[in-house]
Protein backbone atom coordinates (compact mmCIF):
# COMPACT_ATOMS: atom_id res chain seq x y z
CA UNK A 1 0.00 0.00 0.00
CA UNK A 2 2.88 2.36 0.78
CA UNK A 3 4.43 1.63 -2.61
CA UNK A 4 1.11 2.20 -4.39
CA UNK A 5 0.64 5.51 -2.55
CA UNK A 6 4.16 6.65 -3.47
CA UNK A 7 3.64 5.80 -7.13
CA UNK A 8 0.28 7.63 -7.13
CA UNK A 9 1.79 10.79 -5.64
CA UNK A 10 4.72 10.65 -8.04
CA UNK A 11 2.38 10.16 -11.01
CA UNK A 12 0.24 13.13 -9.97
CA UNK A 13 3.24 15.44 -9.56
CA UNK A 14 4.62 14.23 -12.89
CA UNK A 15 1.29 14.81 -14.65
CA UNK A 16 1.03 18.36 -13.33
CA UNK A 17 4.57 19.19 -14.46
CA UNK A 18 4.64 17.64 -17.95
CA UNK A 19 1.01 18.22 -18.91
CA UNK A 20 0.30 21.93 -19.29
CA UNK A 21 -3.35 21.08 -19.98
CA UNK A 22 -3.78 19.06 -16.78
CA UNK A 23 -7.15 19.72 -15.18
CA UNK A 24 -9.02 18.12 -12.31
CA UNK A 25 -12.32 16.89 -13.69
CA UNK A 26 -15.52 15.73 -12.00
CA UNK A 27 -15.83 12.01 -11.40
CA UNK A 28 -18.36 10.43 -13.70
CA UNK A 29 -19.58 7.06 -12.50
CA UNK A 30 -20.37 4.47 -15.20
CA UNK A 31 -24.00 4.45 -16.28
CA UNK A 32 -25.88 1.59 -14.64
CA UNK A 33 -23.10 0.88 -12.12
CA UNK A 34 -24.01 -0.11 -8.57
CA UNK A 35 -22.10 2.86 -7.14
CA UNK A 36 -24.03 5.29 -9.34
CA UNK A 37 -27.38 3.73 -8.36
CA UNK A 38 -26.54 3.83 -4.64
CA UNK A 39 -25.45 7.46 -4.86
CA UNK A 40 -28.63 8.44 -6.70
CA UNK A 41 -30.79 6.66 -4.11
CA UNK A 42 -29.00 8.30 -1.18
CA UNK A 43 -29.15 11.76 -2.76
CA UNK A 44 -32.84 11.39 -3.60
CA UNK A 45 -33.62 10.25 -0.05
CA UNK A 46 -31.80 13.29 1.37
CA UNK A 47 -33.54 15.84 -0.86
CA UNK A 48 -36.93 14.14 -0.35
CA UNK A 49 -36.40 14.39 3.40
CA UNK A 50 -35.52 18.09 3.10
CA UNK A 51 -38.65 18.75 1.05
CA UNK A 52 -40.81 16.84 3.54
CA UNK A 53 -39.42 18.91 6.45
CA UNK A 54 -40.06 22.20 4.63
CA UNK A 55 -43.65 21.12 3.82
CA UNK A 56 -44.47 20.44 7.47
CA UNK A 57 -46.67 22.91 9.34
CA UNK A 58 -44.78 24.57 10.86
CA UNK A 59 -41.71 23.77 8.75
CA UNK A 60 -38.74 21.92 10.29
CA UNK A 61 -35.35 23.33 9.41
CA UNK A 62 -32.88 20.72 10.73
CA UNK A 63 -31.67 19.63 7.28
CA UNK A 64 -31.78 23.19 5.94
CA UNK A 65 -29.51 24.49 8.72
CA UNK A 66 -27.01 21.67 8.07
CA UNK A 67 -26.97 22.61 4.38
CA UNK A 68 -26.44 26.28 5.21
CA UNK A 69 -23.52 25.26 7.42
CA UNK A 70 -21.94 23.31 4.54
CA UNK A 71 -22.48 26.24 2.16
CA UNK A 72 -20.89 28.61 4.68
CA UNK A 73 -17.77 26.45 5.07
CA UNK A 74 -17.48 26.05 1.29
CA UNK A 75 -17.74 29.80 0.65
CA UNK A 76 -15.16 30.51 3.35
CA UNK A 77 -12.81 27.96 1.76
CA UNK A 78 -12.78 30.03 -1.46
CA UNK A 79 -11.47 33.16 0.32
CA UNK A 80 -7.89 34.36 0.25
CA UNK A 81 -6.21 35.83 3.36
CA UNK A 82 -6.96 39.38 2.21
CA UNK A 83 -10.72 38.81 1.85
CA UNK A 84 -11.54 39.98 5.36
CA UNK A 85 -14.62 42.00 4.32
CA UNK A 86 -16.17 39.06 2.48
CA UNK A 87 -15.29 36.74 5.38
CA UNK A 88 -17.10 39.04 7.81
CA UNK A 89 -20.16 39.20 5.52
CA UNK A 90 -20.41 35.42 5.19
CA UNK A 91 -19.88 34.86 8.91
CA UNK A 92 -22.46 37.49 9.82
CA UNK A 93 -25.23 36.48 7.40
CA UNK A 94 -24.71 32.71 7.76
CA UNK A 95 -24.49 32.79 11.56
CA UNK A 96 -25.86 29.33 12.37
CA UNK A 97 -26.75 30.18 15.97
CA UNK A 98 -28.80 33.14 14.81
CA UNK A 99 -30.37 31.07 12.02
CA UNK A 100 -31.42 28.41 14.57
CA UNK A 101 -33.04 31.08 16.75
CA UNK A 102 -34.92 32.47 13.74
CA UNK A 103 -36.08 28.95 12.84
CA UNK A 104 -37.36 28.32 16.38
CA UNK A 105 -39.28 31.61 16.32
CA UNK A 106 -40.71 31.03 12.83
CA UNK A 107 -38.82 34.02 11.43
CA UNK A 108 -36.34 32.21 9.15
CA UNK A 109 -36.36 33.42 5.55
CA UNK A 110 -34.62 30.70 3.51
CA UNK A 111 -35.17 32.54 0.22
CA UNK A 112 -33.35 35.62 1.53
CA UNK A 113 -30.38 33.52 2.64
CA UNK A 114 -30.35 31.73 -0.73
CA UNK A 115 -30.22 35.09 -2.53
CA UNK A 116 -27.23 36.14 -0.40
CA UNK A 117 -25.49 32.83 -1.15
CA UNK A 118 -26.03 33.25 -4.90
CA UNK A 119 -24.67 36.82 -4.82
CA UNK A 120 -21.61 35.68 -2.88
CA UNK A 121 -21.06 32.79 -5.32
CA UNK A 122 -21.24 35.29 -8.17
CA UNK A 123 -18.54 37.37 -6.47
CA UNK A 124 -16.22 34.41 -5.87
CA UNK A 125 -16.73 32.27 -8.98
CA UNK A 126 -14.56 32.21 -12.09
CA UNK A 127 -15.95 34.12 -15.12
CA UNK A 128 -16.67 30.77 -16.79
CA UNK A 129 -19.35 30.10 -14.12
CA UNK A 130 -21.30 33.34 -14.63
CA UNK A 131 -23.91 31.56 -16.75
CA UNK A 132 -24.51 28.90 -14.08
CA UNK A 133 -24.90 31.62 -11.42
CA UNK A 134 -27.38 33.45 -13.63
CA UNK A 135 -29.49 30.29 -13.97
CA UNK A 136 -29.67 29.94 -10.16
CA UNK A 137 -31.56 33.23 -9.97
CA UNK A 138 -34.36 31.75 -12.08
CA UNK A 139 -35.04 28.87 -9.65
CA UNK A 140 -37.66 29.79 -7.06
CA UNK A 141 -38.44 26.50 -5.30
CA UNK A 142 -36.17 25.94 -2.31
CA UNK A 143 -35.22 22.28 -2.77
CA UNK A 144 -34.36 22.47 -6.50
CA UNK A 145 -32.52 25.72 -5.77
CA UNK A 146 -30.31 24.18 -3.09
CA UNK A 147 -29.61 21.17 -5.28
CA UNK A 148 -28.48 23.53 -8.05
CA UNK A 149 -26.44 25.63 -5.59
CA UNK A 150 -24.50 22.57 -4.42
CA UNK A 151 -23.96 21.49 -8.02
CA UNK A 152 -22.41 24.89 -8.90
CA UNK A 153 -20.39 24.91 -5.66
CA UNK A 154 -18.85 21.59 -6.72
CA UNK A 155 -17.81 23.19 -10.01
CA UNK A 156 -16.35 26.15 -8.12
CA UNK A 157 -14.35 23.77 -5.89
CA UNK A 158 -12.94 22.19 -9.03
CA UNK A 159 -12.09 25.61 -10.46
CA UNK A 160 -10.30 26.51 -7.23
CA UNK A 161 -8.35 23.24 -7.27
CA UNK A 162 -7.29 23.81 -10.89
CA UNK A 163 -6.26 27.38 -10.04
CA UNK A 164 -4.12 25.97 -7.22
CA UNK A 165 -2.56 23.46 -9.62
CA UNK A 166 -1.65 26.18 -12.13
CA UNK A 167 -0.26 28.33 -9.32
CA UNK A 168 2.02 25.62 -7.92
CA UNK A 169 3.20 24.32 -11.31
CA UNK A 170 6.21 26.70 -11.58
CA UNK A 171 7.27 25.86 -8.01
CA UNK A 172 6.60 22.17 -8.51
CA UNK A 173 8.75 22.19 -11.65
CA UNK A 174 11.72 23.32 -9.54
CA UNK A 175 11.24 20.51 -7.06
CA UNK A 176 9.78 17.77 -9.22
CA UNK A 177 13.05 16.28 -10.47
CA UNK A 178 14.30 15.62 -6.94
CA UNK A 179 10.82 14.57 -5.81
CA UNK A 180 10.30 12.01 -8.58
CA UNK A 181 13.80 10.67 -8.20
CA UNK A 182 13.27 10.27 -4.45
CA UNK A 183 9.94 8.50 -4.97
CA UNK A 184 11.44 6.18 -7.57
CA UNK A 185 14.31 5.37 -5.22
CA UNK A 186 11.79 4.43 -2.54
CA UNK A 187 10.06 2.19 -5.06
CA UNK A 188 13.40 0.69 -6.08
CA UNK A 189 14.22 -0.14 -2.45
CA UNK A 190 10.89 -1.96 -2.10
CA UNK A 191 11.05 -3.53 -5.58
CA UNK A 192 14.77 -4.18 -6.37
CA UNK A 193 13.97 -5.50 -9.86
CA UNK A 194 12.38 -2.20 -10.94
CA UNK A 195 15.14 -1.52 -13.47
CA UNK A 196 15.01 -4.85 -15.34
CA UNK A 197 13.08 -3.52 -18.34
CA UNK A 198 15.15 -0.32 -18.34
CA UNK A 199 18.29 -2.46 -18.57
CA UNK A 200 16.88 -4.47 -21.49
CA UNK A 201 15.82 -1.25 -23.23
CA UNK A 202 19.25 0.40 -22.90
CA UNK A 203 21.05 -2.84 -23.79
CA UNK A 204 19.07 -3.10 -27.01
CA UNK A 205 19.86 0.51 -27.92
CA UNK A 206 23.53 -0.15 -27.22
CA UNK A 207 23.41 -3.28 -29.40
CA UNK A 208 21.96 -1.25 -32.27
CA UNK A 209 24.82 1.25 -32.18
CA UNK A 210 27.41 -1.47 -31.63
CA UNK A 211 26.29 -3.26 -34.79
CA UNK A 212 26.86 -0.08 -36.77
CA UNK A 213 30.35 0.31 -35.31
CA UNK A 214 31.26 -3.31 -36.01
CA UNK A 215 30.13 -3.00 -39.62
CA UNK A 216 32.26 0.13 -39.94
CA UNK A 217 35.32 -1.45 -38.36
CA UNK A 218 35.09 -4.54 -40.54
CA UNK A 219 34.64 -2.53 -43.73
CA UNK A 220 37.81 -2.33 -45.88
CA UNK A 221 36.84 1.26 -46.70
CA UNK A 222 35.99 2.26 -43.13
CA UNK A 223 37.89 5.00 -41.45
CA UNK A 224 36.50 4.52 -37.97
CA UNK A 225 33.20 5.65 -36.49
CA UNK A 226 34.05 9.33 -36.53
CA UNK A 227 35.03 9.26 -40.20
CA UNK A 228 31.79 7.61 -41.32
CA UNK A 229 29.49 9.68 -39.13
CA UNK A 230 28.42 6.71 -37.03
CA UNK A 231 27.60 7.82 -33.46
CA UNK A 232 30.27 7.20 -30.86
CA UNK A 233 29.16 4.62 -28.28
CA UNK A 234 28.66 6.80 -25.20
CA UNK A 235 25.87 7.23 -22.61
CA UNK A 236 24.31 10.17 -24.46
CA UNK A 237 24.18 8.45 -27.86
CA UNK A 238 22.83 5.22 -26.35
CA UNK A 239 20.12 7.10 -24.43
CA UNK A 240 19.09 9.03 -27.54
CA UNK A 241 18.92 5.80 -29.52
CA UNK A 242 16.84 4.27 -26.72
CA UNK A 243 14.38 7.17 -26.69
CA UNK A 244 13.98 6.94 -30.48
CA UNK A 245 13.09 3.27 -30.07
CA UNK A 246 10.15 4.27 -27.86
CA UNK A 247 8.49 5.72 -30.95
CA UNK A 248 8.53 2.28 -32.59
CA UNK A 249 7.53 0.30 -29.51
CA UNK A 250 5.35 -2.81 -29.59
CA UNK A 251 3.07 -1.78 -26.71
CA UNK A 252 1.02 -4.96 -26.90
CA UNK A 253 3.78 -7.53 -26.56
CA UNK A 254 6.67 -5.68 -24.90
CA UNK A 255 6.88 -4.26 -21.36
CA UNK A 256 7.63 -0.54 -21.31
CA UNK A 257 10.76 0.66 -19.40
CA UNK A 258 9.86 1.18 -15.73
CA UNK A 259 11.08 4.78 -15.62
CA UNK A 260 8.86 5.68 -18.58
CA UNK A 261 5.61 4.07 -17.45
CA UNK A 262 3.94 7.33 -16.44
CA UNK A 263 4.52 8.62 -19.97
CA UNK A 264 3.74 5.43 -21.89
CA UNK A 265 0.40 6.75 -23.12
CA UNK A 266 2.09 9.95 -24.31
CA UNK A 267 4.76 8.06 -26.26
CA UNK A 268 2.09 5.80 -27.69
CA UNK A 269 0.05 8.80 -28.78
CA UNK A 270 3.10 10.36 -30.47
CA UNK A 271 3.84 7.05 -32.15
CA UNK A 272 0.35 6.95 -33.64
CA UNK A 273 0.63 10.59 -34.71
CA UNK A 274 3.92 9.85 -36.47
CA UNK A 275 2.50 6.79 -38.22
CA UNK A 276 -0.30 8.93 -39.59
CA UNK A 277 2.14 11.70 -40.48
CA UNK A 278 4.28 9.27 -42.49
CA UNK A 279 1.26 8.37 -44.63
CA UNK A 280 0.28 12.01 -45.05
CA UNK A 281 3.85 12.91 -46.04
CA UNK A 282 4.04 10.03 -48.50
CA UNK A 283 0.74 10.96 -50.21
CA UNK A 284 1.79 14.62 -50.43
CA UNK A 285 5.18 13.68 -51.83
CA UNK A 286 3.79 11.54 -54.65
CA UNK A 287 1.09 14.15 -55.34
CA UNK A 288 3.58 17.01 -55.70
CA UNK A 289 5.86 14.79 -57.74
CA UNK A 290 3.00 14.05 -60.14
CA UNK A 291 1.81 17.67 -60.30
CA UNK A 292 5.30 19.03 -60.85
CA UNK A 293 6.10 22.71 -60.39
CA UNK A 294 2.61 23.80 -61.42
CA UNK A 295 1.12 23.48 -57.94
CA UNK A 296 4.19 23.28 -55.70
CA UNK A 297 4.17 26.98 -54.80
CA UNK A 298 0.41 27.49 -54.85
CA UNK A 299 -0.66 29.07 -51.52
CA UNK A 300 -3.05 26.91 -49.54
CA UNK A 301 -2.95 23.93 -51.92
CA UNK A 302 -0.83 21.72 -49.66
CA UNK A 303 -2.98 22.57 -46.64
CA UNK A 304 -6.16 21.70 -48.53
CA UNK A 305 -4.80 18.32 -49.64
CA UNK A 306 -3.46 17.69 -46.15
CA UNK A 307 -6.86 18.43 -44.59
CA UNK A 308 -8.53 15.91 -46.92
CA UNK A 309 -5.99 13.21 -46.04
CA UNK A 310 -6.23 13.87 -42.29
CA UNK A 311 -10.01 13.54 -42.29
CA UNK A 312 -9.92 10.24 -44.15
CA UNK A 313 -7.09 8.83 -41.98
CA UNK A 314 -8.64 10.02 -38.70
CA UNK A 315 -9.58 6.52 -37.52
CA UNK A 316 -6.63 4.64 -39.00
CA UNK A 317 -5.70 3.00 -35.69
CA UNK A 318 -9.16 1.61 -35.01
CA UNK A 319 -9.60 -2.16 -35.59
CA UNK A 320 -12.42 -1.54 -38.07
CA UNK A 321 -10.35 0.84 -40.22
CA UNK A 322 -9.42 -0.34 -43.72
CA UNK A 323 -6.34 1.53 -44.91
CA UNK A 324 -6.61 0.29 -48.49
CA UNK A 325 -10.16 1.58 -48.85
CA UNK A 326 -9.26 4.91 -47.24
CA UNK A 327 -6.31 5.43 -49.59
CA UNK A 328 -8.48 4.60 -52.59
CA UNK A 329 -10.91 7.36 -51.56
CA UNK A 330 -7.97 9.70 -50.87
CA UNK A 331 -6.65 8.99 -54.37
CA UNK A 332 -10.00 9.93 -55.92
CA UNK A 333 -10.33 13.14 -53.91
CA UNK A 334 -6.70 14.20 -54.40
CA UNK A 335 -6.95 13.72 -58.16
CA UNK A 336 -10.17 15.75 -58.25
CA UNK A 337 -8.58 18.54 -56.19
CA UNK A 338 -5.41 18.55 -58.31
CA UNK A 339 -7.38 18.77 -61.57
CA UNK A 340 -9.57 21.53 -60.15
CA UNK A 341 -6.56 23.61 -59.13
CA UNK A 342 -4.77 22.98 -62.41
CA UNK A 343 -7.82 24.17 -64.36
CA UNK A 344 -8.31 27.24 -62.15
CA UNK A 345 -4.72 28.37 -62.71
CA UNK A 346 -4.59 27.77 -66.45
CA UNK A 347 -2.72 24.46 -66.46
CA UNK A 348 -3.67 21.30 -68.31
CA UNK A 349 -5.54 18.83 -66.07
CA UNK A 350 -4.27 15.29 -65.62
CA UNK A 351 -5.03 12.78 -68.31
CA UNK A 352 -6.92 9.63 -67.32
CA UNK A 353 -3.67 7.69 -67.55
CA UNK A 354 -1.85 10.11 -65.26
CA UNK A 355 -4.71 10.01 -62.76
CA UNK A 356 -4.56 6.21 -62.71
CA UNK A 357 -0.81 6.30 -62.03
CA UNK A 358 -1.21 8.79 -59.15
CA UNK A 359 -4.07 6.81 -57.62
CA UNK A 360 -1.96 3.67 -57.82
CA UNK A 361 0.99 5.40 -56.13
CA UNK A 362 -1.28 6.66 -53.34
CA UNK A 363 -2.85 3.22 -52.78
CA UNK A 364 0.64 1.65 -52.74
CA UNK A 365 1.37 3.66 -49.59
CA UNK A 366 -0.60 0.99 -47.69
CA UNK A 367 2.25 -1.49 -48.30
CA UNK A 368 4.55 -1.63 -45.21
CA UNK A 369 7.54 -1.94 -47.56
CA UNK A 370 6.58 1.09 -49.64
CA UNK A 371 9.76 2.95 -50.61
CA UNK A 372 8.23 6.42 -50.20
CA UNK A 373 6.94 5.63 -46.69
CA UNK A 374 10.31 4.24 -45.69
CA UNK A 375 12.01 7.38 -47.01
CA UNK A 376 9.65 9.68 -45.08
CA UNK A 377 10.02 7.56 -41.94
CA UNK A 378 13.82 7.57 -42.21
CA UNK A 379 13.96 11.34 -42.60
CA UNK A 380 11.59 11.89 -39.69
CA UNK A 381 13.84 9.69 -37.52
CA UNK A 382 16.88 11.66 -38.69
CA UNK A 383 15.17 14.93 -37.79
CA UNK A 384 14.17 13.71 -34.32
CA UNK A 385 17.65 12.30 -33.74
CA UNK A 386 19.21 15.64 -34.71
CA UNK A 387 16.84 17.49 -32.41
CA UNK A 388 17.66 15.19 -29.49
CA UNK A 389 21.37 15.61 -30.11
CA UNK A 390 21.14 19.41 -30.45
CA UNK A 391 18.98 20.12 -27.40
CA UNK A 392 18.82 22.17 -25.28
CA UNK A 393 19.40 24.62 -28.14
CA UNK A 394 16.54 27.02 -28.78
CA UNK A 395 16.14 26.32 -32.47
CA UNK A 396 14.91 23.24 -34.28
CA UNK A 397 17.30 21.64 -36.79
CA UNK A 398 16.61 22.01 -40.50
CA UNK A 399 13.75 19.94 -41.89
CA UNK A 400 15.06 17.20 -44.23
CA UNK A 401 14.08 17.35 -47.87
CA UNK A 402 10.61 16.11 -48.75
CA UNK A 403 9.15 16.90 -45.31
CA UNK A 404 8.30 20.54 -46.02
CA UNK A 405 4.53 19.94 -46.42
CA UNK A 406 4.36 18.29 -42.97
CA UNK A 407 6.89 20.57 -41.27
CA UNK A 408 4.38 22.20 -38.90
CA UNK A 409 2.97 18.89 -37.63
CA UNK A 410 6.41 17.32 -37.33
CA UNK A 411 7.83 20.23 -35.36
CA UNK A 412 4.85 20.17 -32.96
CA UNK A 413 5.46 16.48 -32.24
CA UNK A 414 9.22 17.03 -32.00
CA UNK A 415 8.91 19.81 -29.41
CA UNK A 416 6.53 17.71 -27.32
CA UNK A 417 8.72 14.63 -27.67
CA UNK A 418 12.04 16.27 -26.82
CA UNK A 419 10.56 18.15 -23.86
CA UNK A 420 9.37 14.84 -22.44
CA UNK A 421 12.69 13.12 -23.12
CA UNK A 422 14.73 15.90 -21.53
CA UNK A 423 12.59 15.92 -18.42
CA UNK A 424 12.93 12.16 -18.12
CA UNK A 425 16.69 12.46 -18.51
CA UNK A 426 16.87 15.01 -15.69
CA UNK A 427 14.96 12.71 -13.34
CA UNK A 428 16.46 9.33 -14.13
CA UNK A 429 19.98 10.02 -15.49
CA UNK A 430 21.72 8.65 -12.36
CA UNK A 431 19.98 5.30 -12.88
CA UNK A 432 20.67 5.26 -16.61
CA UNK A 433 24.33 6.13 -16.06
CA UNK A 434 24.71 3.28 -13.56
CA UNK A 435 23.16 0.77 -15.98
CA UNK A 436 25.07 2.10 -18.99
CA UNK A 437 28.44 2.06 -17.26
CA UNK A 438 28.16 -1.74 -17.01
CA UNK A 439 26.77 -2.17 -20.52
CA UNK A 440 29.33 0.07 -22.22
CA UNK A 441 32.32 -1.36 -20.36
CA UNK A 442 31.30 -4.81 -21.53
CA UNK A 443 30.60 -3.70 -25.11
CA UNK A 444 33.84 -1.75 -25.39
CA UNK A 445 35.96 -4.65 -24.22
CA UNK A 446 34.26 -7.02 -26.69
CA UNK A 447 34.61 -4.53 -29.54
CA UNK A 448 38.30 -3.91 -28.86
CA UNK A 449 38.94 -7.64 -28.77
CA UNK A 450 37.28 -8.19 -32.13
CA UNK A 451 39.03 -5.17 -33.63
CA UNK A 452 42.45 -6.53 -32.61
CA UNK A 453 41.65 -9.86 -34.25
CA UNK A 454 40.72 -8.06 -37.46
Amino acid sequence: METAKGVTNMALAHEIVVNGDFRIKPTELPEGSLEKKVREIVHKAFWDCLEAQLNEDPPTYDHSIKLLGEVKETLLSFLLPGHSRLRNQITEVLDLDLIKQEAENGALDISKLASFIIRMMGTLCAPARDEEIKKLKDIHEIVPLFRAIFSVLDLMKMDMANFAVSSIRPHLMQQSVEYERKKFQELLEKQPNSLDFVTDWLQEASDDLTKLRRINLSSPFGGGPAASGIPVLCPVSVQNQAYLKLLKWDHVHRPFPETMLMDQSRFQEMQLELEQLILIGAVLLVTFSAAGTALSGLPGFADKIKAIIKVLLAGMHLPSFNLGDALAIIGEKVCAEVNSCLSQHGFTPFTTEKETVLKGQIEAVANPDNTICKLIDSRIQTFLESYLASSPQKFLPAIPGGLGPIQKELEEIAVKYVRLVNYNKMVFSPYYDAVLSKILDKEESQLVGKSEKL
